[in-house]
C-alpha cells in the first residue's frame, strides 16, 4: 500500500487534499497518470499546501461551470436506433462511447470517460445513464434505445411495446386459426 495525496474528488476514496493509503497497481495505473493525485511524501505535501488555496479555487470554478451545463442540458434524452431479436435483445450492445456520440449531436460535448455505465445495455427500451461532468456533478441522461425512429417515439411517450407486440401477435394466431377452421369446413 503506498500514500498518495488527492487533487481532486475520487468517487469511494475521498475529497481533495485527503492522504488516503491506496494499492500500488491503483495508484501507478490511475490515480497518478490522469493526475488525481500525487504521491505523498515531504516535498509534495508542501507544495499541494502552498497551492491548496489556488487549486481549491480553480475546483470550483470548474464545478460552477459543470453545474451550469448540468441545468441546460436537464431531462437529457438521446435516441440510439439499433437491431434487435423478437424478445428485445440487442445484437451486440450499447457502450459508453456510443453514448458519448449521441450526446454530442444532441449538444453536450463529454468523453466516453465520463459516462458512467456498471454494465453495457443490452435491451431495448429507456435507460437512465450517469454522466460525470465533474467529480461532485453528475447529470441524468435518458438513452431511448429502439429498432426504428417510430418506435422510439412510442417509446418516448411512455407507450408499452410489448403489450402491443403480444396483442398483434394474437389476433394474427386468431386470424390463422379462422383461416384454418374456414379450409377444414370447406373440406368437409
Amino acid at each position: 500500500m503506498i500514500d498518495v495525496i488527492l487533487m481532486q474528488r475520487v468517487e469511494k476514496l475521498g475529497q481533495m487534499g485527503e492522504k488516503v493509503r491506496v494499492r500500488p497497481g491503483y495508484a501507478r495505473n490511475f490515480l497518478l497518470p490522469t493526475g488525481k493525485a500525487i504521491r505523498a511524501n515531504a516535498a509534495n505535501m508542501a507544495r499541494f499546501e502552498s497551492e491548496r488555496a489556488q487549486l481549491e479555487a480553480q475546483n470550483l470554478k470548474r464545478r460552477e461551470e459543470a453545474e451550469r451545463v448540468a441545468e441546460r442540458m436537464d431531462g437529457l434524452s438521446v435516441v440510439l436506433i439499433r437491431q434487435a431479436g423478437e424478445g428485445g435483445n440487442l445484437y451486440g450492445s450499447v457502450s459508453p462511447r456510443d453514448i458519448a456520440e449521441a450526446c454530442k449531436e444532441a449538444g453536450l460535448t463529454l468523453d466516453r470517460s465520463q459516462v458512467q455505465l456498471d454494465q453495457p445495455i443490452k435491451t431495448l427500451g429507456l435507460h437512465t445513464v450517469r454522466v460525470a461532468l465533474h467529480p461532485e456533478v453528475d447529470l441524468p441522461v435518458v438513452v431511448n434505445i429502439a429498432r426504428t425512429p417510430e418506435e422510439a417515439d412510442k417509446q418516448a411517450r411512455g407507450e408499452d411495446l410489448r403489450a402491443e407486440q403480444d396483442a398483434e401477435e394474437e389476433s394474427l394466431e386468431a386470424e390463422l386459426a379462422a383461416e384454418l377452421s374456414e379450409l377444414g369446413a370447406a373440406r368437409d
